[in-house]
């Protein structure tokens, strides 16, 4: 069966987040540049397998949550609608929102900003033999049935681990199935008393003999309740970024300006970024007498490239100085270039032009942890490129870091795999290799 359907993503983002502890809803987080709720919707919006993009979102909140759609500049979003006062309330209203035509519909926490392209097109394909399709992954932990007792619970019996498996979202369906289920639901009773916990919980009640079909998920797809979740979210985005579009259809067309200021990887990101179908322009230090000491030369420089897409500023910070008392004074002088300076006046120059082309800054810097200048010098990169993610994220400008380094090709394409991602405020270790 082969539904040749619309494929339409829900993005819930009803809930109050509550045990966040942050005052306002847990989705407007930040998490590694942008909120929880970009995070999400980045990834539908970029998954080749989506044609739609549906946001539920809390009320009194509607009107923030399309400005920051607007913002971000999310072409697939076509409706932000205010959620319900509770998750299946906010499904009804986003199944009315999506339409009277047939579709296959994906229906997405907000809070589970780490989903994997992957399982998006693992979903929709599976939804071309299934009517309903649930994401989940098998449990690594004993569970326990419990019952109350004398001072406390007490174990009832060992489930069977092997047969139970942590349910995730994506929850898919067909648009008729979940209607349908959920029109059941409303119409009974009883409902409101015992009500679901999730979509497929609607569907297994009241539509029993539809299989729910398994698509198996990622332990990296997980929930953001508590703050610590939050930490742990930030830490996974710095360790691996999922790009939501493919490298060349990210860069096919766009201007990639390579500023060379002794960093490796240069020719080898260069030769990529131009297989890929970029124009693709290297400014070199050494070559081009380009001063990262001096603002007026970076400015310059960029100011004869044209439009800029992506910039790129790769330097080396000092190596092998020893003992910082056995440093010379022309090294410290350049570590301080390379780590504050330099980039400094590279973001104040490429600023204006990433602005006019919603493009992006990436500082890349190879330290060495144990030297004196190069290690404190490349967290001062990371430290600023943190900054200005932040600073300029509501001006649609991205900024990220690659630390680190493998061979000349790995770094290369961890450079052009955090180029082809929408998001910002990633510091990526490229010596895992490229991603």
């Amino acid at each position: 069966m082969d539904s040749g359907l619309r494929a339409v993503g829900v993005v819930l983002a009803g809930g109050v987040g509550q045990r966040m502890g942050l005052g306002r809803p847990k989705q407007l987080a930040t998490v590694a540049g942008r909120t929880i709720l970009e995070h999400s919707i980045a990834l539908f919006d970029g998954s080749p397998d989506i044609d739609e993009v549906v946001v539920l979102m809390t009320p009194g909140l509607v009107d923030e949550a399309r400005e920051l759609v607007a913002r971000a500049g999310f072409r697939k979003v076509t409706k932000v609608v205010e959620g319900g006062a509770s998750r299946t309330e906010s499904t009804w209203r986003a199944l009315r929102a999506i339409g009277e035509d047939e579709c296959d519909v994906l229906l997405h926490d907000a809070v589970r900003p780490l989903l994997e392209p992957r399982i998006i097109t693992d979903c929709v394909r599976a939804l071309r033999d299934h009517r309903a399709v649930e994401v989940a992954i098998p449990s690594s932990d004993t569970i326990f049935a419990v019952e109350p007792g004398p001072g406390g619970e007490t174990i009832t019996e060992v489930l069977d681990r092997s047969r139970l498996r942590r349910a995730q979202t994506p929850q898919c369906f067909r648009l008729s199935v979940i209607r349908e289920a959920y029109e059941r639901a409303l119409a009974d009773p009883g409902f409101a008393d015992r009500p679901a916990t999730d979509d497929c919980g609607v569907v297994l009640r009241y539509l029993p003999d539809v299989p729910i079909h398994i698509v198996p998920g990622s332990e990296r797809n997980l929930k953001i309740t508590h703050p610590v979740d939050a930490r742990i979210a930030a830490a996974l985005f710095d360790a691996s970024p999922a790009p939501a579009a493919s490298e060349e259809e990210a860069l096919a067309g766009r201007t990639v300006v390579l500023l060379d200021a002794g960093g490796a990887g240069v020719r080898e990101a260069a030769e990529l970024a131009s297989r890929h179908g970029a124009r693709v322009v290297v400014l070199s230090c050494e070559r081009d007498g380009l001063r990262l000491d001096d603002a007026r030369s970076v400015a310059k420089a960029l100011a004869g490239v044209g439009r800029i897409d992506h910039l790129v500023l790769a330097v080396a910070t000092a190596g092998g100085a020893g003992s910082l008392m056995e440093a010379a004074d022309e090294t410290v002088a350049e570590a301080a270039v390379a780590g504050y300076l330099g980039p400094v006046n590279v973001a104040r120059a490429a600023y204006p032009r990433l602005l006019e082309s919603g493009g992006g800054l990436l500082l890349c810097v190879a330290a060495d942890a144990g030297d004196p200048l190069g290690a404190p010098a490349g967290a001062a990169v990371t430290a600023l490129a943190r900054s200005l993610a932040a600073e300029w994220a509501g001006e649609g400008v991205r900024v990220n870091c690659v630390t680190g380094g493998g061979t000349a090709e790995e770094t290369a394409g961890a450079w052009l795999a955090v180029l082809a991602s929408r998001l910002t405020g990633q510091v990526v270790d490229a010596s895992s290799g490229p991603r």
